[in-house]
C-alpha cells in the first residue's frame, strides 16, 4: 500500500518545522499548515530542492478561527490527499497573571491548543480507521504533569491534550491506529516569546526542536501512548505521579511566582 501523507499544523517554525524537515528527508510527502504563507512556501521551496522525489503541499490558515479545521479537512478530501499521519502541533501559551491576561488571548488559545486539535483529531480518525491504519501525534507539554501558576490556562490545555490523547490511545488501538501524546519539556523555539516568557527561559537547559522530534518518531515506532522527551523531563513526568499535587503547588508556586515578577519588572 502507498504510503499517505502527513499533515502537520504549525509547520512555519519551532517543532513543526523540525517534523517537516525529519519527515521529508525520510521521504515522507508532507502537507504544511500555518498561519503564514510565506514561511510555509520558503520551506516548501526548500525542502524540494533538497528532496526533489518528496511531494510538500501547503495550506496556509489560522486554525483558531471558527470552522477552520472543517476547512482543512474538507480542502484534503476535495483534494485526494490521504493523511496517514496527523501531527497536532499547532499551539501557544503566555505567562502571566490569570486575572490580567486578555481573555480573548486566553480563548484563542483554547481554540488553536484544545477545539482545533479535537476537531482534527475527528476528522480524520474516521478515515483512518476505515483504512485500519494511521498515527496521530499530540504535541501536549511536561506542563501537562502539573498545575501552571501564572501559565495556568496553557498548562491547563496540555493537560487536556494528555489526558484527551491517552483515552484515544486505548479507544483505537485495535483499530490499527496509533494516538501518542508527545510531551516535550523546554524547547529552543520562538514559544518564550511568544509567551513573554523570557526570564523563564533564562534559568532553563533546551532540547532543541530536532531532538524532540526525532524522540517523537521513536515513540512512534515503538508505539508508545505518551512519550516525554529528555531525561530530566522523564524524571519530573514520573515525579508528578506519586508527589501530591498540594506539594507540588507549594514548591512550584513560589518559583513561577518570582519568575513572573522579574519579569514584569523587566518590563
Amino acid at each position: 500500500m502507498a504510503q499517505g501523507y502527513a499533515l502537520i499544523t504549525g509547520a512555519s517554525s519551532g517543532i513543526g518545522e523540525a517534523f517537516t524537515r525529519e519527515l521529508a528527508r525520510s521521504g515522507r510527502s508532507c502537507i504544511l499548515v500555518a498561519r503564514s504563507a510565506e514561511k510555509l512556501e520558503a520551506l516548501r521551496s526548500e525542502l524540494q530542492a533538497s528532496c526533489p522525489d518528496v511531494a510538500v503541499v501547503v495550506i496556509p490558515l489560522d486554525l483558531s478561527t471558527a470552522n477552520a479545521a472543517a476547512q482543512l479537512f474538507a480542502e484534503t478530501q476535495a483534494r485526494a490527499l490521504e493523511v496517514d499521519l496527523l501531527i497536532n502541533n499547532a499551539g501557544f501559551g503566555a505567562f502571566d497573571d490569570f486575572a490580567e491576561l486578555p481573555l480573548a488571548r486566553q480563548t484563542e488559545m483554547l481554540r488553536l491548543n484544545i477545539s482545533a486539535l479535537v476537531e482534527l483529531t475527528h476528522f480524520y480518525l474516521g478515515p483512518m480507521r476505515t483504512r485500519q491504519a494511521g498515527a496521530m501525534i499530540n504535541v501536549a507539554s511536561t506542563a501537562a504533569f502539573f498545575p501552571g501558576p501564572f501559565f495556568a490556562t496553557y498548562a491547563a490545555t496540555k493537560a487536556f491534550v494528555l489526558s484527551f490523547s491517552q483515552a484515544l490511545f486505548v479507544e483505537n488501538r485495535n483499530h490499527g491506529v496509533l494516538v501518542m501524546a508527545l510531551c516535550p519539556g523546554a524547547t529552543a523555539t520562538n514559544f518564550f516569546e511568544v509567551a513573554r516568557m523570557h526570564t523563564f527561559a533564562q534559568r532553563l537547559r533546551m532540547q532543541t526542536a530536532q531532538q524532540v522530534v526525532r524522540g517523537a518518531l521513536r515513540g512512534l515506532q515503538y508505539r508508545r501512548a505518551v512519550m516525554v522527551t529528555g531525561v530530566t523531563n522523564k524524571v519530573m513526568a514520573v515525579a508528578s505521579r506519586f508527589m501530591p499535587r498540594v506539594i507540588m503547588l507549594e514548591l512550584l508556586g513560589p518559583i513561577f511566582e518570582r519568575m513572573y515578577r522579574q519579569q514584569i519588572n523587566r518590563g
